[in-house]
Order: C-alpha cells, then sequence, then structure tokens
C-alpha cells in the first residue's frame, strides 16, 4: 500500500515531516513530491496519472496560501485527498478555509493547521480498513496511547 505525500514548496517539507513520520510508524510505503498546483500544473498532473496508475491508497497534500493544491489534485482523482493548511499567512486560517470549503462532490479530508501527523493518521486509518495487519497495528498503537496517559496522569496534578 501506498500513500503520496505532496506538497507546494520546498519551505513547506518541515511541516509535512509529520505525515511521513506517522506512515512510518505503521510501515506504511509513501513517496513524497513537491509540486505546485500554480508553478508546475502539468507536472502535478503527470504525477497524479503516475499515481492513478501505481498503488497509492490516498495522497496527502499540503499547502498554504491559496492553497488550492489539495483541491486541484481532488479535482484530478477518485482517490482520498487530505488536505494539511499551512500557515503561511493569516495564522493560517486563509489556507484552512480554502482547502474545507471544497465544492460539492469533490471533497478533502483536512486536518488542523500543520498538523501533517494527524494527515498521516489518518491515511494509516483509511488503509487499515483494507489490510488487518495495519488495523492490529492501529489497535495496539490507541492502547499503547492509553496506557501511557494513565501512567504518566495516574498521580494527580500539582500546581
Amino acid at each position: 500500500m501506498k500513500v503520496a505525500i505532496i506538497f507546494g514548496s520546498k519551505s513547506d517539507k518541515d511541516v509535512m515531516k509529520g505525515a511521513a513520520t506517522a506512515l512510518k510508524e505503521f510501515g506504511i510505503e509513501y513517496e513524497a513530491h513537491i509540486l505546485s498546483a500554480h508553478r508546475v500544473p502539468e507536472r502535478l498532473v503527470e504525477v497524479l496519472d503516475k499515481l492513478e496508475k501505481e498503488d497509492c491508497q490516498c495522497i496527502i497534500a499540503g499547502a498554504g496560501l491559496a492553497a488550492h493544491l489539495p483541491g486541484v489534485i481532488a479535482s484530478h482523482t477518485t482517490k482520498p485527498v487530505i488536505g494539511v493548511p499551512i500557515n503561511a499567512a493569516l495564522n493560517g486560517m486563509d489556507s484552512l478555509l480554502a482547502i474545507v470549503q471544497m465544492p460539492k462532490s469533490i471533497p478533502v479530508a483536512t486536518v488542523g493547521i500543520n498538523n501533517s501527523y494527524n494527515a498521516g493518521m489518518l491515511a494509516v486509518q483509511m488503509l487499515a480498513l483494507k489490510d488487518e495487519t495495519i488495523a492490529k497495528k492501529l489497535i495496539q498503537y490507541r492502547k499503547d496511547m492509553k496506557d501511557k496517559f494513565i501512567k504518566d496522569n495516574n498521580e494527580g496534578v500539582e500546581f
């Protein structure tokens, strides 16, 4: 199974690294691309055509400012697209609203501003629907998370 991570600028790499981290934790194969819906639209379409022919199950797309990239990707594929709004201006609210307000019939699942890790986790959940190994890892991950939280917070809070 494969996930594609696409973002529009080299400066977005640090924000989008979280998606790769989440996928790696579950042993999920991914590939990442820096592609712009505005600067290299032809190259973006070429890569999307390639992903359609391969075993790509979903696409994580990060974008700031006008944040058209996730929507443009969604218009070229029927694969699920997860949008990551990147804080580039207006505290990322412009990006968030641009990604979440997609027209009817062309959805983009959207996570919080700069929260590419959650985009990776959403991709994990999608893949777990069809892959029992990933599903078991996800169940164990959640159990471990709960156990750690209880252990770390079992003693109460002092101020």
